[in-house]
């Protein structure tokens, strides 16, 4: 600020000094000669001073001022002054620098001043009076000039930081005003916020940080307790991050967003609560979330994670930007740490930095050798050049105690110590070590030791290189500029990326509307429940008929095994229907209503996945293949059946096999007509058994040069004995006698083969199986005309058909059934498979991982870098 009013006040003598004729001219010339190079704190000038030209006409300024000339003679006499200084520096050469580097704009304003308040008032008659002068010895001279320079400096710091405060209060109060509303006005959205939030929406979108959206970010980066977070605490005026004692703390990128508020308090982007950073309960609890999003982030076996954790601070008079503090570095992997974790620090410290807009912030430990530090040359790797690194080194007040030759933190500030270049160099304080510390207790402490340091007075360090408020200033208007360099160019680039994707669109895609993700899925999931409502429009006939069928299918190996057979092999009628009775009975009671339930069940999902998969000609779209499996192995997991169901239909099926009133012809016709597709079916499966135990007939074995194996010669032979047994009694048994297996097996080692009693057997059950299938094919042929004889109870009839009431009691209760379960299918399970649906369809909505693992490939992620 003081600086500025010196700029000013020599532009105003310059001006005057057009019209004032040679001694204004030469006046001016020596003020120039005797003024510092104030370029070099372009960053701390404010703008307006610089662009005094643009809004100050001098020309018709110079007009109403009076005669330069008899302005002139108002002035301090320039011409003594700049001999006082010429001999001062005649003297003594480098304590001209020395005033050179020290000396600002406001002490040349305070020597400008009245002489009742110059400090060169005081010492007038001693630079006038030579003889007093040369009694003054160089050496009383230089401290003295000093010690002068010295209290003005400290006196004009104090001036500002109390104009400072004024002026954080009055900016308070402005902002509490509009806050409330009083100048009725809509604030809108701040710069900081909206950019902040444009590098959230590009953290969502690539967690990885592999988008490389070059947006300027401050990184901040440092080894393990070097104090970046301090640093971090200090530009936020806040102690917002957990501590621990030589522990590992950040544990996963903190992005931190800084801008002007009325109030001085934080929250995260995925919450609402406000911390009020004014309150030191508020401040714990943000510590605490904090330390518990860092962990939760971590997965596990890992030590630190990539998940980005946002959080705004928003404050009266802080400097607006946004900061990235990233996990220290450290050099070696310790003991409850992952063996990655160092690696893991290092590529995520490197995803950040080698964005060529990121502002590098380096801390830097200067209360440890210089030799330590693993981050420099890190960052110099990263960084080459130096045009977008800020280097602080912090724990000076330490530094300056240990270390023996202060000239060594002279050379980091200098650049001259780290192999790294960068754009400035800075000095910070941010307290004695104890976590309890305030923020205005740090900041004054810090202000104190920079006072009283050696490398002040000494001239080692600038006062602009000093306090985390400088480094502040320089950090956020380094930021901006990099934001005004960078965001053009980089819209610039999404356009370039944008026309690429659409042109690439427009070449692989042609006929088809550019759609994301979400947008797909819209589309799939009215497809699917289109399919599901198309479900309920089977018809009852087409249900009836699936249901008999795979009904039957699973039964009929039970019915003519453990039914029909066993029943067949009795003696009379009466035997065989009371045996038929009791298996019937049996079968309903423990087995035939859970059968029948789950072929319902398996007919519901067979119907349901063919209309979920079945191709609609042109308008199938296979890119929702995946989405509809899901979404149907899913709503079928989570169905089940109606428990009660099975009881019911128990009563139902009892009912309908103890009738065995056979009305009309066309029933017994059709019973007929079922018996022997049955056995024709059983038939063929039989000799399809018998083949592959004896092997090719002999004219497969002449047309296709097949030999049979040995065994299958020898069941070949057996065969053939067995069969002989059959001719001679068409009704034998169902199983042989223990004289029946010697007899054949003796017979077969007659001519050379033999044979074991097991597989005797077995092959007789096989052509027993084919002897009475076919016998009771003729004999269903016979029952035909047998309707008649039926309906008088085959009364003085020879002929007895009991076989066909049988299955005609299975067919018709397989009609029951499959009547039963249509109807429990159409009005309950169809419903509720369809609710189950749109349960599914809703998860899959929130579940943005599920989503992406459905719906994949090129179009999608075309679509989706369109649409980001």
């Amino acid at each position: 600020m003081w600086r500025a009013r010196a700029a000013a006040a020599c532009l105003v003598c310059q001006r005057s000094a057009v019209g004032g004729g040679y001694t204004a001219k030469k006046t001016y010339d020596q003020w120039k000669d005797m003024m510092p190079d104030l370029s070099d704190y372009k960053w701390i000038v404010p703008d307006f001073v610089w662009d005094l030209d643009e809004f100050i006409d001098f020309e018709k300024l110079n007009k109403v001022l009076p005669d330069a000339e008899d302005l002139a003679k108002l002035l301090p006499d320039f011409d003594k002054i700049g001999e006082s200084l010429s001999s001062l520096k005649g003297f003594f050469s480098p304590g001209y620098n020395l005033v050179s580097e020290v000396i600002g704009a406001s002490d040349l304003l305070l020597l400008l001043g009245t002489p009742g308040e110059t400090a060169f008032k005081a010492t007038d008659q001693g630079y006038d009076d030579d003889k007093q002068y040369k009694k003054v010895s160089d050496k009383d001279k230089i401290d003295q000039l000093q010690e002068e320079l010295l209290r003005t400096q400290l006196k004009y710091q104090r001036m500002l930081e109390r104009l400072e405060k004024e002026n954080k209060e009055l900016r308070k109060l402005v902002l509490q005003r509009d806050d409330k509303g009083i100048h009725q006005r809509k604030l809108k959205k701040s710069l900081i916020d909206m950019y902040s939030e444009v590098l959230d929406i590009l953290s969502d979108y690539d967690a990885s940080y592999n988008t490389q959206d070059h947006l300027p970010r401050v990184v901040v980066v440092g080894d393990q307790s070097a104090g970046k977070t301090s640093v971090l605490e200090m530009i936020a005026q806040a102690r917002i991050f957990p501590r621990g004692s030589g522990e590992m703390m950040t544990r996963s990128p903190v992005k931190v967003t800084l801008s002007e508020g009325p109030h001085h308090v934080a929250l995260f982007k995925d919450s609402s609560r406000e911390f009020d950073l004014t309150k030191e309960e508020d401040l714990a609890a943000l510590r605490n979330e904090i330390e518990i999003r860092m962990r939760n982030s971590v997965k596990e076996g890992c030590t630190v994670s990539t998940e980005t954790i946002s959080l705004n601070v928003k404050g009266p008079g802080l400097q607006r930007m946004v900061l990235v503090d990233l996990p220290g570095v450290i050099s070696t992997v310790t003991s409850g740490m992952a063996p990655d974790t160092k690696e893991t620090i290092f590529s995520i410290s490197k995803a950040y930095m080698q964005n060529p807009n990121a502002i590098i912030l380096c801390i830097q430990d200067g209360s440890v050798d210089a030799e330590r530090s693993i981050v420099t040359d890190l960052v110099s790797q990263m960084d080459p050049q130096g045009k977008r690194t800020i280097f602080v080194l912090t724990k000076v007040d330490l530094a300056e105690k240990n270390v023996a030759s202060p000239n060594r933190i002279q050379q980091i500030i200098e650049g001259k110590l780290f192999p790294m270049k960068a754009l400035g160099y800075f000095a910070v304080v941010t307290g004695k070590g104890n976590t309890n510390e305030s923020i205005d207790s740090i900041k004054e402490y810090e202000e104190d030791f920079f006072q009283n340091s050696k490398l002040l007075k000494t001239c080692m360090l600038k006062a602009h290189q000093v306090t985390t408020r400088n480094l502040s200033l320089a950090v956020s208007d380094c930021f901006w500029k990099m934001v005004r360099e960078s965001v053009e160019q980089q819209a610039d680039a999404f356009k370039a990326t944008r026309f690429n994707l659409e042109t690439e669109w427009k070449n692989n895609y042609p006929r088809l509307r550019e759609l994301d993700r979400n947008e797909l899925f819209e589309k799939a999931k009215n497809e699917i429940l289109d399919e599901v409502i198309s479900l309920t429009q089977v018809t009852p006939k087409h249900w009836e008929e699936i249901l008999q069928k795979t009904l039957w299918e699973r039964v009929s190996t039970h019915v003519i095994e453990n039914i029909y057979l066993p029943a067949a092999q009795t003696v009379n009628s009466g035997t065989f229907n009371t045996t038929v009775d009791i298996k019937l009975k049996q079968w309903t009671d423990k087995q035939l209503p859970n059968k029948a339930v789950e072929v319902a069940w398996a007919t519901l999902q067979e119907e349901f996945s063919r209309f979920m998969t079945e191709q609609k000609g042109k308008e199938h779209d296979d890119i929702f293949d995946k989405l509809k499996q899901a979404v149907k192995e899913e709503s079928i997991k989570r169905h089940h059946w109606n428990e009660r169901a099975e009881d019911s239909l128990r009563v139902i099926q009892h009912n309908a096999l103890e009738d065995r009133s056979i009305s009309d012809k066309q029933q017994w016709d059709a019973a007929i007509h079922f018996m022997e597709e049955t056995l024709h079916s059983r038939l063929k499966d039989t000799e399809s058994v018998i083949e592959d135990m004896v092997g090719p007939d002999w004219k497969k074995r002449w047309l296709y040069w097949i030999a049979r194996s040995k065994e299958q010669h020898v069941r070949n032979e057996t065969k053939n004995e067995l069969e002989k047994l059959i001719k001679c009694n068409d009704d034998h048994a169902a199983y042989l006698a223990n004289d029946e297996v010697t007899t054949v097996r003796k017979n077969l080692e007659a001519r050379g083969v033999t044979v074991d009693p097991c597989l005797i057997k077995d092959t007789w059950h096989q052509i027993y199986r084919r002897h009475f299938l076919r016998t009771a094919l003729s004999h269903c042929n016979l029952c035909r005309r047998g309707f008649y004889y039926y309906q008088r109870h085959f009364v003085d009839s020879e002929l007895e058909c009991n076989d066909v009431v049988l299955f005609w009691r299975i067919q018709r209760m397989l009609a029951i059934t499959a009547n039963t379960l249509r109807q429990q299918l159409t009005n309950t399970e169809v419903r509720r498979l369809e609710k189950n649906v749109k349960e599914v369809l809703e998860d899959f909505a929130e579940d943005n991982e599920k989503k992406v693992k459905l719906l994949t490939g090129k179009r999608v992620q075309l679509a989706e870098d369109l649409s980001e």
